[in-house]
């Protein structure tokens, strides 16, 4: 698609005017307001003065390049708060209605290789394009099977940290061979899951920490501050029978190291 994401904005009848661009990232924290319907809190308390402008358009990172359009935003004022150990602004917004077409479907290619997360509109705005339209808003969504598991670490992320119902009942329940794919380098990492809470206690492991205990991994993201887990995808590659002992789903795991050659051209040390 590639279409400018201001075009959209535009034939909505929508000036953006004197704006802003607030790309939202943070251990996938505004994903998680945003799936729980309290973006617009989360975006309101800000550490510094970030908002003086008339709009705010909302950004939400899924991944190094792709961006969730969260909506335009009327600013009306802050207020300075202090507590004993801190200083923030709680600013008051309330939001551009006639995108809700866009909100949560739009899916933003911007490929912002800098820190800085608060941008002069005018600057970017044309390095905004939408690389696809949901026809659904965006939601965490239901258990899909385990034969279509294919989870990017963000939503992983968010899976965890929300303890969704559907998830963890088909997760914990079984054991299984896992793999995790490193999105940047294409290198593979196989592991197996057969504790008490299965495969979805092993991936909270690494939902909580990127690497899980994993010793190769945990020095690619000693190297990033643990930031590079955000280019790894999990999936399923065997659930394995229930009766099966520990010894027999290592052995299964070996298989996939072999058939994948993760040893030889992966993470996997043995």
């Amino acid at each position: 698609m590639k279409i400018k994401l201001e075009s959209l904005i535009e034939l909505a009848g929508i000036e953006l005017g004197d704006f802003k661009i607030h790309c939202a990232t943070g251990s996938n924290r505004p994903l998680d307001a945003f799936f729980g319907g309290h973006f617009e809190q989360w975006q309101e308390q800000q550490n510094q003065k970030n908002f003086e402008c008339e709009k705010i358009l909302s950004l939400i990172q899924l991944n190094r390049v792709e961006w969730l359009f969260a909506g335009v935003w009327n600013v009306r004022g802050y207020k300075q708060r202090r507590s004993n150990k801190r200083t923030w602004f709680e600013y008051s917004t309330d939001e551009v209605l006639g995108l809700e077409h866009l909100v949560g479907h739009a899916i933003v290619r911007f490929e912002k290789n800098f820190r800085a997360s608060y941008l002069r509109g005018p600057k970017y705005i044309d390095d905004l394009r939408v690389s696809e339209l949901l026809p659904q808003r965006m939601s965490i969504g239901d258990f899909p099977g385990y034969s279509n598991v294919c989870l990017p670490y963000s939503r992983l992320r968010l899976v965890v940290n929300q303890q969704v119902d559907s998830w963890r009942s088909a997760l914990s329940s079984v054991s299984g061979i896992y793999l995790i794919s490193d999105l940047r380098t294409g290198l593979q990492y196989v592991g197996s899951a057969s504790g008490d809470e299965g495969v979805w206690g092993r991936w909270c492991s690494y939902a909580n920490s990127g690497h899980g205990g994993n010793k190769e991994l945990r020095r690619l993201l000693a190297e990033t501050d643990n930031e590079y887990a955000e280019n790894f995808q999990f999936s399923l590659l065997e659930i394995c029978d229930p009766i099966m002992t520990k010894d027999q789903i290592l052995a299964r795991e070996s298989h996939w190291k072999d058939c994948l050659l993760s040893r030889q051209f992966g993470y996997n040390e043995n």
